[in-house]
């Protein structure tokens, strides 16, 4: 598989993921057909101090995604502000654990999904 095809895949399989997203609860469904990278708006550039880790700041924006209330921008804007750094996805064990950058984390676990 090329480059090019593995890009392809990646947009066509977001774009199917977003469609069959739920409004309420849900997250985009990806396939895996080779190494792509999507790299969003900055949330800064240059040099910045990280906020502190705020899990019950990171909760909330957890809870606002979950029901409807915001954006995915919004929402990655409200990880940052709590403090979040980065996160891992274990699609196996349907957890996603928030990491601050002092190494401090919370994990979410989130329900099977069936889609149409």
């Amino acid at each position: 598989m090329n480059d090019t095809d593995a890009i392809s895949r990646l947009q066509a399989a977001r774009e199917r993921g977003a469609a069959a997203r739920p409004r309420v609860g849900g997250f985009p469904c990806l396939t895996e057909h080779g190494n792509a990278v999507v790299q969003g708006e900055p949330l800064v550039t240059g040099f910045a101090v990280a906020p502190p880790f705020a899990r019950a700041g990171l909760i909330a924006a957890l809870r606002a995604d979950q029901s409807g209330e915001t954006t995915f921008r919004e929402f990655v804007r409200g990880r940052w502000a709590a403090g979040i750094v980065r996160y891992d996805v274990d699609t196996a064990a349907r957890t996603c654990t928030y990491y601050g950058a002092d190494g401090a984390s919370y994990t979410e676990d989130y329900p099977a999904v069936v889609l149409p």
